[in-house]
């Protein structure tokens, strides 16, 4: 089966305290035979990357208004006069904070937008045409 993949690579800061951040080389991944979900890996260059999965919708509307409860909290902020997303993410192995700049997620979900519509994700599924023949019978 062919599918499309949205990525986009880039440098998050991992949030230790208000004065002291690192930097984290991170990679946005969408692959439309998973049309729900957005993807991302931390330390990407390394022998251990970290990878969270979750919803598109959730990044969509965290880059306008605070979203997200339990594993996955998105809300948009100033830092330092610019525009940044800030992502918390909480494991059994603990929790980051992590900044990503705005403008750069943006770009790269309006890029995932246009692939596979927001309300299309079933048919990329073939969700509709499962129903239907199960219907049909």
């Amino acid at each position: 089966m062919h599918y499309t993949v949205v990525e986009r690579e880039l440098e998050l800061k991992l949030i230790l305290s208000p004065e002291r951040s690192i930097p984290v080389p991170a990679r946005l991944s969408y692959r439309t035979d998973d049309p729900y979900a957005v993807h991302v890996t931390f330390h990407i260059n390394s022998e251990h990357p970290v990878n969270w999965t979750f919803s598109r919708d959730l990044l969509v509307e965290g880059v306008f208004r605070p979203c997200g409860h339990g594993d996955v909290r998105v809300w948009p902020t100033k830092s330092e006069g610019r525009s940044v997303v800030l992502m918390a993410l909480s494991s059994p192995d603990g929790d980051a904070l992590l900044e990503a700049p705005a403008a750069q997620v943006s770009a790269w979900l309006e890029r995932t937008l246009r692939v596979v519509p927001p309300g299309t994700e079933g048919k990329q599924l073939g969700i509709d045409d499962a129903l239907d023949q199960l219907l049909a019978q």
